[in-house]
């Protein structure tokens, strides 16, 4: 028993260093986390994923942090989308001085016996089932977690994602309890969503996460597919501090589970809203995949795109093992001069600050865009996306 928390004998004898420093310190990390959080006991995880992998966002001392680690990853691990593409960052325009910094940072992360597939869309490549506990630490990872697989994690930092990586447990706190996953608010959308896609619901995150703040919010009134729900949970995470949320018939503990509404904050979102969230403004480039675009994603890109070729610059982002998994569809892509990049994204990469203003179809990038890359964002839907890269 270590303040209030129980430790099992591989637990207690981690502790008093016969695992090594690293894993030493990176148990002390995660018992004083779960001692501020009220936790009882750690739970063995399924998985992790580490953010604090772009150089943009950690810088020397983040570096110096990880250099100074000697453990291996006990459970599968994957890294978090990183500054650059680690085999196209040449083509994308990264500095060299960067580019060196940023691969000492992969190579860091790789003898700690992290997977380098550097995603925020972990789901599309390592199964993850309803029930499992993980410590994710990806906000939009976080959501699809919780919200569509019925996983449970909390929004983890980067050292506490990695500590429990190397560990192989969490603080038992938070949404690993079912108690803490009920519905707080309720959102009814009255709005026709037929025909909605991508960006629709995109931006329906963007507005709700907003009302949200850090509340656990039960969606009446849509019918969402996985796409779509991966792009309501990344928006909500950015605009709010969403890790869960149900929608109506739709998600799985919102299936399993009759939820007592009654009592609860209930709160109306119009067509107007929505609306309101997309703009006109005009654009230097356009970027999709935030999060990382799935295969369904690169398929209509691809239809798109048929005969077509971009007029400004067309960014599209995924995961290294889809793009390997979708090929020909990524060929077919960058025949229009589109560029798919894997490993990154249009909000760690320093090579969209370049860019005045970005188009996205993304809710998650329109909050972000403007205080990571310090341009204007404007959103749009894919059909718009490749309208305005295609146009003369």
């Amino acid at each position: 028993m270590v303040a209030g928390m129980h430790l099992d004998q591989e637990d207690e004898q981690i502790l008093a260093g016969e695992q090594g420093e690293t894993r030493q310190k990176m148990l002390e990390l995660l018992v004083a986390l779960g001692k501020v959080f009220g936790a009882e006991r750690l739970v063995p995880i399924k998985s992790a994923q580490v953010s604090g992998a772009s150089y943009k966002t950690i810088g020397k001392y983040g570096l110096e942090w990880l250099s100074s680690l000697d453990a291996k990853a006990v459970v599968p691990a994957v890294l978090n989308p990183i500054g650059m593409p680690r085999g196209r960052w040449e083509e994308m325009g990264i500095d060299p001085d960067f580019a060196e910094k940023q691969q000492a940072v992969v190579a860091a992360y790789e003898r700690l016996g992290i997977r380098l597939d550097c995603t925020c869309t972990p789901y599309y490549l390592y199964e993850t089932r309803y029930g499992d506990h993980l410590a994710w630490s990806e906000s939009s990872a976080v959501s699809y977690a919780n919200s569509v697989l019925g996983a449970r994690t909390n929004r983890e930092g980067g050292p506490s994602a990695l500590a429990a990586a190397l560990v192989g447990k969490t603080p038992c706190y938070g949404l690993h309890l079912d108690k803490n996953r009920v519905p707080q608010m309720v959102i009814d959308v009255h709005a026709d969503t037929a025909g909605w896609g991508i960006a629709e619901y995109g931006a329906l995150g963007f507005h709700a996460g907003k009302l949200a703040g850090n509340r656990i919010p039960y969606f009446r009134g849509i019918r969402p597919e996985p796409d779509q729900l991966k792009a309501i949970g990344a928006a909500m995470a950015a605009t709010g501090a969403v890790a869960l949320y149900h929608v109506e018939g739709v998600t799985p503990e919102a299936q399993k589970i009759g939820y007592d509404l009654s009592g609860l904050d209930t709160v109306p979102v119009e067509q107007a809203e929505i609306a309101s969230v997309f703009s006109e403004i005009p654009v230097d480039a356009v970027a999709v995949g935030c999060p990382h675009c799935s295969p369904a994603e690169l398929a209509e890109i691809a239809r798109l795109l048929t005969g077509k070729v971009v007029t400004k610059p067309l960014y599209v982002f995924a995961a290294q093992g889809v793009i390997e998994q979708n090929a020909r569809v990524v060929d077919s892509i960058e025949k229009s001069g589109a560029r798919v990049f894997a490993d990154t994204c249009m909000v760690v990469s320093p090579a969209m600050e370049q860019y005045r203003s970005i188009m996205v179809n993304s809710g998650k990038a329109l909050a972000y865009v403007p205080n990571m890359c310090g341009g204007q964002a404007r959103i749009g839907t894919i059909a718009d996306c490749i309208r305005v890269a295609t146009e003369w």
